[in-house]
């Protein structure tokens, strides 16, 4: 959220919405340290709250950083392969399912929904994302390459950015971008 009300340049808006009230309060001092003033941090009950009712339609860009199993940071976590089961996984799909549709509403026609895990898992990337973009017509997907490459990255990417620790000497990172169509 700070690194995009800066990219931003202060202008504009930029809603931090979250369900932890810890991640936020964290938010906070770095916020007023950063002087920005385009960055309006939210604490939110659940998807469905009224504070992201109000705004339905009206976004140019949405970001879901979903909570997912964090299955791309083993490099930095390895315990984290014993805290996940098959049953965890799935509850997991379930709540980046409800929170990406969620968020699709906020999105005004020809604005963008982006989503993005640190899972190296298919049913928490392409799982979720091919499910919702078959549920969403009204939205299509955006090449991911393309906009990477408008903005002057160097980062060889298709249709979705996949990155793989492996490979590109990172965390396991996976990012899809859809387009609400207009009306």
């Amino acid at each position: 959220s700070l690194m995009l009300g800066a990219l931003m340049q202060s202008q504009g808006r930029v809603y931090a919405f979250d369900v932890s009230a810890g991640r936020l309060s964290r938010l906070k001092p770095r916020l007023k340290r950063s002087g920005l003033s385009n960055l309006h941090p939210h604490l939110l009950r659940n998807e469905h709250d009224t504070k992201v009712k109000r705004l339905a339609g009206k976004i140019d860009r949405v970001l879901v950083d979903a909570p997912c199993s964090g299955l791309g940071t083993l490099r930095r976590n390895p315990d984290l392969k014993w805290r996940q089961s098959p049953a965890s996984v799935g509850e997991m799909r379930a709540r980046q399912a409800a929170i990406l549709r969620a968020a699709a509403g906020l999105v005004k026609p020809g604005g963008r929904l982006v989503y993005v895990t640190c899972s190296l898992l298919r049913e928490e990337n392409e799982g979720i994302a091919d499910a919702f973009a078959e549920e969403h017509p009204e939205f299509s997907t955006v090449p991911c390459g393309e906009v990477l490459r408008s903005l002057g990255a160097k980062l060889d990417a298709g249709e979705r950015l996949r990155l793989w620790p492996h490979i590109h000497q990172t965390d396991g990172f996976f990012g899809t971008i859809f387009e609400r169509r207009k009306a």
